[in-house]
Parts: structure tokens; sequence; C-alpha cells
């Protein structure tokens, strides 16, 4: 174990955080789209609260495969091939979604088909990279190779795997809500509906993850204390971050940032607790598995690989973010009449 793939371990999760936070409220809006939007103006008014942000958002997650690819080229080569039909179908899912957004304003004979597409697109990649965290985490069965061998999409299918769906997708959509509660004018009935399903999703949310609590419980080893420490610390400020956000749900419009804030915040923490949860492995061999854990130690590149990657990561990140700042500085406060031609 080196100072570099443990580096590198923890800036994956870094990468997969900020996908599922900046991204996670604007899939968790597309799956809303179709039952709080309740005409072609409401739903106009969802992708308008997107349209900015939304491509933006997703280089996040090519980021992270990239990062992963040259970082740990075998955990790679197993995650991406026993879970291509996943992988697949997450990936179609956010061309239609793309595709969707731009056309279902436009082309107003397939509009239903378009608002359709927006839907699914949103709900595939929500649902599924839950499942696909809970995979690697629960265990798969591998060969000596490492190779994946287990039955293609279904056999990843678990009631823990689809619990780790479900949790993923109830808080996307706490995001979306609080997302289209902060951006769309209030006293209309869009934001009402949108106000309203934030305390119902934090109750939600808080019971899938008592409920994962007792699938893991006993299943972590405490090798290294200073992290047990952070992942009880960040499982107290998950919980801390939704309690206060059902807070400032009641408090109408003062408290629309600082929910939307907390609710990401929780997503984050959630990411950091597995991190904290899963090191030093990346991907978890099941108990009937032949070949072993992909580890940080067995599943990573050379350190000069690693070395030079850091070095871009130092220069590449940065202006990443510089980039998502001035978007959402540029693009700040509610929607207005005019955005709806988006």
């Amino acid at each position: 174990m080196t100072i570099f793939n443990v580096l590198w371990f923890f800036l994956i999760f870094v990468l997969i955080l900020g996908y599922f936070v900046l991204d996670g409220f604007d899939l968790g809006a597309g799956v809303l789209s179709p039952f709080i939007a309740k005409d072609e103006r409401e739903k106009a008014m969802v992708r308008a609260s997107l349209g900015p942000v939304w491509d933006g958002n997703e280089v996040w997650l090519l980021t992270a495969g990239g990062a992963l690819f040259a970082a740990f080229p075998f955990a790679y080569a197993t995650t991406f091939s026993g879970f291509y039909l996943a992988v697949m179908l997450v990936l179609f899912g956010l061309i239609l979604r793309a595709v969707s957004i731009e056309y279902a304003g436009r082309d107003r004979e397939w509009a239903g088909i378009w608002n359709a597409l927006f839907f699914i697109g949103s709900l595939l990649p929500a649902l599924l990279l839950g499942v696909a965290v809970g995979c690697i985490f629960q265990g798969i069965p591998m060969d000596a190779d490492g190779n994946y061998n287990g039955i293609p999409l279904f056999g990843l299918l678990s009631p823990f795997t689809l619990c780790c769906g479900l949790f993923g997708l109830c808080l996307m959509l706490l995001q979306g809500a609080a997302w289209l509660t902060l951006k769309v004018p209030a006293g209309t009935g869009l934001y009402d509906r949108a106000s309203g399903l934030r305390r119902p999703l934090i109750i939600a949310s808080l019971a899938l993850f008592v409920v994962l609590t007792f699938f893991v419980a006993g299943r972590i080893l405490e090798m290294y204390p200073a992290l047990a420490i952070v992942r009880y610390l960040a499982a107290i400020v998950f919980l801390a971050c939704l309690v206060g956000a059902a807070y400032f749900a009641g408090a109408g419009q003062a408290g629309e940032f600082k929910t939307f804030l907390l609710t990401s915040l929780a997503l984050a923490f959630i990411i950091v607790l597995l991190a904290c949860s899963m090191f030093p492995n990346l991907v978890v061999a099941s108990v009937d598995s032949v070949g072993p854990t992909l580890t940080l130690m067995n599943a990573c590149a050379t350190d000069t690989s690693l070395f030079y990657m850091t070095i871009i990561a130092c220069i590449g990140v940065p202006l990443v973010l510089v980039y998502h700042v001035l978007v959402y500085r540029t693009f700040r406060g509610k929607i207005r009449e005019s955005d709806l031609e988006y």
C-alpha cells in the first residue's frame, strides 16, 4: 500500500460524490416530473430548471469511470464487464434523457413521447447506480482472473442491492424536490407539489437508511480505527442533515436554499460513509467466488501512472470546480417566463 493508491482510492470516491451530488437533483427532478408537473408549461419549468447545468453535472460520471480505468484497471475490467448490461442501460438512459430535454419543448407533436423518455432516462441511472454500489459492497462472484461469473444483470439483484437502489433513488428524489422548490416560482402548483414532497421523502430516506444499517451490521471489518470514527461521524452528520432539512422545509421560502443544501450534504456524507466502509476494498468477492476481493493493493496501476494522474487531477479538478461555480452563479435564482423556451 502506497500513498498514491490510497490517495486515488479516495479521489475516485470524491468523483463519485461529485456526480451523485451534482447530478442527483436533476435525475430526481426528471423522475418526479410526470407526477408533479401537470401540464406542458409545468414540464417546461422542470426542464428549464435543469437546462443550464445537467450536461456539466454528468461530466463527473465520465471522469470517475476514466479515473477508475487509469488508476485501478483490474477493478474497472471486473465492474464494467460484469455490470455490462446495467452500464449500457445507464448510458442509454442518459442518452435518451439528453435527447428528450432538447426535443421536448420543440417537437410539440411528439411531446408526450419525449416527456416519457425524460422520465425513463432519469429513472434508470438513479435506480441502477444505487444497485451497482450495493453489488460492489455486498460482493460478486468472480473467477480466478477476476472476471464476473454470475448471471448477467439479474445475478446482481438481491434484497440488499435493491434496497440500495431504492435508497439512492429516494435521496435523489428528495434532492430533486428541493431543487425544484428552489428554482420554481413560489405560488405555482408545481412549487407547492414539489415543496410538499420534501418531508415524506426525508422520512422514506431515513427508513431505508435504518433498513440498510441492519443489512450491513457486523459485516464491516474494523481494520482501521481512524476510518471507523469517520464512518460513525458521517452517519451522524447524514442523519443531522436530513433532520435539519425537515426543519427548514417548513420555513417557507426562507428555507428553500438551506433545505437543498442540507439534502445535498446528506448525499455527500453517504458517499463518505461508503468510502470509509469499503476501504481498502474496491470490489468485494462473494462467499462463493473463486477469485479474491479486488483491493487498492492488487488492482492498482503503477506508482508512476498514479503520480502523473495526480498532477493532472491537481490541474483539472480545480478548473472543473471553477466552471461549476460560474455556471451556478450565472443561472442562480428562480426561473423566468423567458427560460421556458429552453
